[in-house]
């Protein structure tokens, strides 16, 4: 009777699954970072997701005559604020506006009032929404082309990793014609473009 040797895994599976494997490690902290900032930026008109904006009273007990420059740097040391000022200019004769990088300040010299208005930079996201519309241009246009091939590949290698009833030929064509088939309709129904 011949001896019956047990079936074996054909190479390219076990090839394709390594593969898989350590490139979706090398995409996670893209998907992360793509994923965060396009939920942020789906909802750009309910939020700003790049900015927190600031709108603050203060009320200082300094003595805020004499030049620009000088009632500038009180001011400023009055707040603890240990930015040089980009612009400075009298709006009246009781109003100093000190303008800095995210901010301005509306100085009321008689009252001591200090209106201070502008934006403070969300910094991961701010970052992650900088990385995501290719501010960078051709330096990163590389990079997130790269991780576009590589999304491409695990897509890809995913329809062929496992076989039978629940892969592609059975749940996972369901599946697989179904995420395709939702943006289809969508734009059919929206009828857009």
């Amino acid at each position: 009777m011949p001896e019956l040797r047990p079936r074996r895994r054909p190479a390219f599976r076990a090839w394709l699954r390594a593969l898989h494997r350590d490139i979706g490690y090398l995409a996670v902290g893209f998907t992360f970072i793509y994923a965060m900032s396009g939920l942020a930026v789906n909802h750009i008109a309910d939020w700003d997701p790049n900015f927190v904006q600031i709108n603050r009273t203060h009320q200082l007990k300094v003595r805020l005559d004499g030049g620009d420059a000088p009632v500038s740097a009180r001011v400023l040391g009055a707040l603890s604020i240990h930015e040089q000022p980009r612009e400075l200019y009298r709006a009246s004769d009781t109003r100093l506006e000190i303008v800095l990088e995210h901010r301005t300040l509306h100085v009321d010299t008689a009252s001591g009032v200090v209106e201070e208005e502008g934006q403070k930079p969300r910094l991961f996201l701010r970052m992650a929404n900088f990385l995501h519309l290719n501010r960078g241009k051709k330096a990163w246009t590389l990079v997130a082309d790269t991780y576009a091939v590589f999304l491409i590949f695990l897509a890809s290698s995913g329809l062929f990793m496992i076989p039978g009833r629940k892969g592609l030929r059975g749940r996972g064509a369901l599946l697989g014609a179904i995420g395709a088939l939702i943006p289809a309709l969508y734009v059919l129904l929206s009828k857009t473009p």
